[in-house]
């Protein structure tokens, strides 16, 4: 599989407390006619900490249906348990997803033996490309480069998505042969991908999709002018879009712009007012929104 481009970490709409499909479907229709390269259900940013399994399972395969094999569809599965991951990342591959993204497992810290165990586990249980996902400001754990490299030797590991904050860490992992580096922050997609990296994981992407897509593509093809000119386009955007836990900020975006209802799960809540005011504001000067006062309030 290929992970070039700009793959969508798509949010999950909610209605009266349960998913709601017929928003979802719209948004990926949305992402795609936008140019978005892939789908991601099921990640941080599709609130994957407060699905029940019995709803992962549903968002995977309602993305599978609704994308109709027109972009690939890349499901997180990952868990802090190896024992879930496989049967969530099983349950990917029967509804149809192309690959499977899975966190670094969280709170139990495990060390890199551990780490690289878990993996192993997970690609030789289930027939499915598997993406790494190092966020080690979300899990308390990093995996490293060395770990990595072992890792690629198996032929069902191809890629790592990437929000490590170091550049450092992406240069290492850049010179293993046979993998494939996301970026997994909006506003490094670029400095990541001058080191690398073939595109982003995006929650940007969620409101600017063609943006999001051109910049990829622009970095890409060595046009680096362009890629700097889009990158500083989105830049304010994507720090509003992270002024508060993602997906907050993200699904508040998604909100004012008429594609989904407010809802977000607890523990976390809606945008303060005046996060919400200021990325209004971001978003009508950006041509996204018409008239930031009407989705004030």
């Amino acid at each position: 599989m290929d992970l070039r481009g700009s793959f969508v970490a798509i949010v999950t709409p909610f209605r009266g407390g349960r998913f709601d499909r017929q928003a979802f479907e719209r948004l990926i229709d949305f992402q795609i006619r936008g140019g978005t390269n892939g789908i991601v259900p099921c990640g941080t940013t599709g609130e994957s900490a407060t699905l029940t399994h019995e709803e992962h399972e549903e968002v995977i395969a309602a993305c599978v249906a609704a994308v109709r094999g027109r972009v690939p569809v890349l499901a997180g599965t990952g868990s802090n348990s190896t024992a879930e991951a496989i049967r969530l990342t099983r349950a990917a591959k029967a509804a149809g997803a192309e690959a499977a993204l899975l966190i670094t497992p969280y709170y139990n810290k495990p060390p890199q033996q551990g780490l690289y165990d878990h993996y192993c586990a997970i690609a030789e249980a289930v027939d499915l490309p598997l993406v790494v996902y190092n966020c080690p400001g979300r899990t308390g754990v990093s995996i490293s480069p060395e770990t990595l490299a072992r890792l690629a030797e198996h032929p069902r590991i191809i890629g790592v998505k990437d929000a490590t904050g170091d550049p450092d860490w992406t240069t290492e992992v850049s010179m293993i042969e046979g993998l494939q580096i996301l970026s997994g922050d909006d506003s490094r997609t670029l400095p990541l991908m001058a080191v690398g990296a073939a595109g982003v994981i995006s929650v940007t992407a969620n409101v600017a999709p063609a943006e999001v897509a051109q910049l990829c593509e622009a970095a890409l093809m060595g046009r680096w002018e362009e890629a700097r000119r889009l990158h500083r386009h989105l830049y304010r955007l994507t720090k509003l879009l992270f002024v508060e836990s993602n997906p907050v900020p993200v699904k508040a975006a998604v909100e004012m712009m008429g594609m989904i209802g407010p809802e977000i799960r607890p523990p976390l809540s809606r945008l303060a007012e005046k996060n919400r005011a200021a990325l209004a504001r971001e978003m009508t000067r950006l041509g996204l929104l018409a008239d930031s006062r009407l989705a004030v309030g």
